[in-house]
């Protein structure tokens, strides 16, 4: 059955609704494309704490306007994390699903987004555990690297050869674009400490690099040296 948020309907997905056709405009004349313009501008410009009150106040346009800018992000979070292209939007939905349940319990001391990278990373967290307790079946994975270009999935293994936390932290630093204060406070860690971590990931992954680019130099001096170089015809 559809749910409703604001008293307007919405398609049901699985545990979790998408309004139907936030951004669909077909039946909209040119006068009405131009309002919408307009008002997506202006909901550009509030910000994402305005927003998650005005949802606390039983505003669904708001809630649209947060699962638009954060959809995309979430799933990305999820993939990079996860081998599964659909667990990954499963938890993402869930994600949204956790905001909606515990949106009375939400206040502005912190930002949204560091609100929602906290749910995320308890999801993940959890996911972990269950995957460490129970097989994965093939037929329900999809690597990731079908997704990355050759470079990108030299970097993910580099990633995955370090430790968990340094991994992490580095991940949510240089993929999710979160500052230090906020990595600290997801990870209940001082700033210092975070900024000292950070530092040791990184080196840590330069140095797992470094060794695959010198093979990977001295295979391409190798093919380069092999290469029969024959003459153009009628030289000779």
């Amino acid at each position: 059955m559809p749910a409703k948020i604001g008293g307007k309907k919405s398609a049901s997905c699985g545990n979790f609704f998408v309004p139907y056709d936030i951004t669909a405009i077909e039946s909209e004349s040119i006068q009405g494309l131009h309002g919408k313009a307009k008002g997506d501008a202006q909901a550009a410009m509030i910000s994402d704490e305005a927003l998650m009150l005005d949802f606390q106040r039983g505003s669904q346009p708001a809630f649209e306007e947060l699962f638009a800018r954060y959809r995309g992000p979430l799933y990305g979070f999820f993939r990079r994390r996860l081998e599964s292209r659909e667990r990954a939007e499963e938890l993402a939905q869930e994600t949204f699903l956790a905001v909606i349940r515990a949106s009375a319990r939400y206040e502005p001391k912190a930002l949204v987004r560091t609100y929602l990278y906290g749910i995320a990373l308890k999801l993940i967290a959890m996911e972990r555990r269950k995957q460490s307790s129970a097989p994965i079946l093939q037929a329900d994975v999809e690597p990731a690297a079908s997704e990355n270009s050759e470079a990108a999935l030299w970097v993910r293994q580099a990633l995955e050869k370090l430790d968990a936390s340094e991994r992490e932290i580095l991940m949510l630093r240089e993929y999710e674009q979160l500052s230090y204060s906020e990595i600290a406070e997801l990870l209940r860690l001082p700033v210092n400490t975070v900024r000292s971590r950070l530092f040791r990931s990184r080196m840590a992954l330069k140095n797992h690099l470094q060794p695959e680019a010198k093979s990977r130099s001295a295979m391409a001096v190798s093919g380069a040296a092999g290469t029969e170089i024959k003459p153009i015809e009628g030289e000779g």
